[in-house]
């Protein structure tokens, strides 16, 4: 698989990585099964964090005995100097080998957070502090703010920045991206199939190779994904005209009011998913009846019937999205569907 450079890292990364949240939710043997066969697709770069609960563990697992041949990323959303250190060391002991690749800050969203993080005596001082006992080879931040990403590379404290970019949101490729090449800082796509709003990944992942310097970590939960997408980004790249078309469609109809499931808005007070009811329309579209209306799906919509409207979510939302009022629109939709399928299957 085709490498690229990593910004000022130096480091040649592949155009692919593996985005390491979706293997929290399923079995710690299929978690390092699918990690492996990235590495034996030829995937090269690991990203993760602290706050991903197994999935530092599950990857260092995977990793064993090929430690030396990836590029692991991992993060840490602590904002002061004591919380840092002690992510560090777990992240460390996780992923095994005694270093971490690329250390980033985790969610520097907005101006408060970013000066935390610069502290003299704070959480930059101890990663850097790390990098000169070779404990973190690379550090990086990432963002879900633009203007804030942007500050953040005119600092130049930082090698990679890390940011939501894909053909929905592609404001990115319009300054951040130009930003980050002056100062060359390597950038890294997240969210590249939107948070799962984009159900084809030919589109997305050839959408992203017109950026030859960009690297994308879409997470992954089954083996057939990743096998899909390493085909795609080693195939022909180019965008047809009915391609484009199709993209101009989705973009129309997705607009900016959708969920990147990021998951910021937890945790909830009530236990609701969030971003799984978030995202119902879009399973409605994508799963068969007997998968939408018993499991995951459903146990969220009946879990959302509990919102107290706190609005504590949106207060946490980097999107600023309408959370509350996007539950009740997604839960009818629900509701509507499956009264619809109730009376043609005579249930």
């Amino acid at each position: 698989m085709e490498k690229i450079r990593l910004g000022k890292t130096g480091m040649m990364v592949t155009r692919v990585g593996f985005g390491g949240i979706p293997i929290q939710r399923v079995s710690e043997q299929e978690a390092v099964a699918i990690v492996r066969r990235c590495l034996d697709l030829g995937i090269t770069f690991l990203d993760t964090a602290n706050a991903y609960t197994t999935s530092e563990e599950r990857i260092g697992k995977a990793i064993a005995g090929r430690r030396e041949q990836v590029i692991v990323a991992t993060k840490t959303a602590s904002r002061k100097r004591e919380g840092v250190e002690k992510h560090l060391k777990q992240s460390v002991e996780r992923i095994g080998g005694g270093y971490i690749d690329l250390y980033q800050f985790h969610h520097v969203s907005d101006p408060a957070s970013l000066e935390a993080v610069l502290d003299p005596k704070g959480p930059m001082a101890v990663v850097e502090e790390a990098r000169k006992a070779g404990v973190v080879r690379h550090i990086g931040v990432t963002s879900h703010q633009i203007d804030t990403a942007k500050e953040a590379v005119r600092t130049g404290r930082f090698e990679t920045i890390m940011f939501p970019f894909n053909f929905v949101a592609r404001e990115p490729g319009e300054d951040l991206l130009a930003l980050a090449r002056e100062h060359d800082v390597g950038f890294i796509a997240m969210k590249p199939l939107a948070g799962g709003m984009l159900d084809d990944p030919r589109l997305a992942f050839k959408y992203l190779m017109q950026f030859p310097d960009v690297v994308s970590i879409p997470g992954i939960e089954r083996v057939e994904e990743i096998e899909q997408i390493a085909g795609i980004v080693e195939g022909p790249g180019e965008l047809s005209e009915a391609e484009r078309g199709e993209m101009q469609r989705i973009v129309a109809d997705l607009g900016s009011r959708f969920c990147r499931r990021c998951e910021y808005c937890q945790p909830c007070s009530e236990g609701i998913p969030i971003s799984t009811v978030m995202v119902v329309g879009s399973a409605i579209k994508r799963l068969p009846p007997e998968r939408l209306f018993v499991g995951m799906f459903a146990d969220a919509v009946h879990k959302a019937a509990s919102c107290t409207e706190c609005g504590e979510c949106e207060q946490r939302c980097p999107y600023h999205l309408p959370i509350r009022e996007m539950i009740k629109e997604q839960t009818a939709l629900f509701e509507q569907v499956r009264k619809v399928h109730e009376g043609s299957s005579g249930g």
